[in-house]
């Protein structure tokens, strides 16, 4: 496993490269900047809204029922447009793991 190294101040994390959030590591208010890594490219957004330590924020644009990424796998599908820097939650992305109704092909 690769080993990752933080900066002092880091305030979100992105696991892998596949995914299309990342993970508050302190609290944040509206208009606050986070820094990520995602790959060998450091990125740069803006909050849209304020969010909570542990939540996620969308770090691309996220259409209804596309797949929503943490740790390279599949958390749950958008059920609504998720415009990159808004909180990602129970609000906006539905689970879809053990849904029968939700495989693809039925």
């Amino acid at each position: 496993m690769a080993e990752m190294a933080f900066q002092q101040g880091v305030t979100c994390i992105v696991m892998d490269e596949k995914d299309n959030v990342t993970t508050l590591l302190a609290d944040m208010k509206k208009g606050e900047s986070v820094i990520y890594t995602k790959g060998n490219q450091t990125c740069e957004l803006t909050l849209q809204e304020d969010v909570n330590f542990g939540h996620k924020v969308a770090i691309a644009l996220i259409n209804p029922g596309e797949e929503v990424k943490k740790y390279g796998e599949v958390i749950g599908a958008a059920t609504t447009i998720i415009h990159p820097g808004e909180h990602v939650h129970v609000h906006n992305i539905e689970g879809i793991r053990g849904r029968g109704d939700k495989k693809s092909g039925v």
